[in-house]
């Protein structure tokens, strides 16, 4: 099929699930945010099963053909993670700056990093259980992590970030062996941090994905539209240099940053999960609008090369919202797939 359509991660969860103001008042968790939740621990992973079934049903009835679990066991893309590693003290914080320039109490690097055991391998074969459709799960990345956490054991940043980089490795390829179609890579700390991300990200990123053998993405952002309101003019600061790693897919977004898709051509041979839905705007857009948007890629990719999906995470939109912006993502595909006669 062409120009397939996918969620980037999350969908929004339900608010009798989350305290959804409690979310939205805060920079997403980097350590755990129990408190968050509605539910009692005795019956919050039977919620979250429920919650995720409805967000599978969601994106089936909206008409995606890529289906991700919502994220919707998790705190935050990132908490979830890289709090369940060996090495990291969750119960004495540290501090780290947030890309908006914020302190925020993060993970603590006390010792080498290992991963302890599978931590997404479970919500996988939930989703693969609960769908017969592909299906996308996401991890976040090395570098990301490492920026997220205060280091107190390596010599370097560098050094944590290759840590965590076989630990993601490990984590992808027990999801691929769980069923995973598509594994996708966050890392919007390479858009916001690209000197850094020149030195050492990259190669981080690289040795997640060594020996891997399926269908990878990496998905680098602005920050979700609902805490980081400006995009920076001149569009992505680390973004070429994607060239440079091993995945298959680059996610990006295009819509509420309105960026130059000659951009695009600087990434021949990599698939662009292409960004078509403006998370900062409420109103649902039109078919149309999405079929706008994409058409504004094709100069410059082929449109086997193209998936379409949202710029960012619908975590922090309104459950209306985000299936009406979801199913005219999905519509808005549809127009242009008949166009180009696919």
């Amino acid at each position: 099929m062409l120009l397939p359509t996918s969620l980037v991660g999350s969908y929004c969860q339900p608010e009798w699930l989350i305290d959804r103001a409690k979310l939205a008042g805060r920079f997403p968790p980097r350590t755990r945010a129990k408190e968050l939740w509605r539910i009692s621990e005795e019956y919050l992973a039977e919620a979250q099963d429920d919650a995720t079934r409805l967000a599978i049903k969601a994106q089936e009835d909206a008409g995606l053909d890529i289906i991700t679990d919502g994220e919707i066991r998790r705190e935050s893309y990132s908490n979830r993670f890289a709090t369940a590693l060996e090495g990291i003290d969750i119960d004495n914080p540290g501090v780290a700056l947030d890309r908006s320039g914020h302190e925020n109490p993060v993970p603590r690097i006390v010792g080498p990093i290992k991963r302890k055991h599978a931590v997404e391998v479970e919500d996988l074969k939930f989703l693969r259980a609960h769908t017969d459709r592909m299906i996308k799960i996401t991890v976040p990345g090395p570098f990301t992590m490492s920026q997220q956490a205060q280091n107190d054991f390596y010599k370097t940043d560098a050094e944590a970030a290759m840590a965590y980089a076989g630990a993601v490795n490990e984590e992808i390829k027990d999801l691929f062996a769980a069923g995973a179609d598509v594994v996708q890579i966050d890392e919007p700390y390479m858009q916001a941090r690209p000197e850094d991300a020149e030195v050492y990200g990259l190669e981080a990123l690289n040795i997640a994905l060594d020996g891997v053998t399926g269908k990878t993405a990496v998905h680098i952002c602005f920050g979700y539209a609902a805490i980081i309101h400006e995009r920076p003019k001149g569009g992505y600061s680390f973004l070429p240099q994607l060239n440079g790693c091993s995945c298959n897919q680059i996610s990006l977004e295009t819509a509420q940053s309105n960026l130059d898709c000659s951009v695009l051509s600087e990434l021949k041979g990599k698939t662009i999960i292409l960004g078509v839905v403006d998370l900062s705007d409420p109103e649902v857009e039109t078919p149309e609008k999405i079929a706008e948007r994409i058409r504004r890629a094709l100069p410059y990719m082929d449109a086997k090369d193209i998936v379409v999906a949202p710029d960012c995470g619908l975590k922090y939109l309104p459950r209306d919202t985000a299936f009406g912006k979801m199913k005219a993502m999905a519509d808005g595909a549809k127009i242009v797939r008949e166009e180009l006669g696919g």
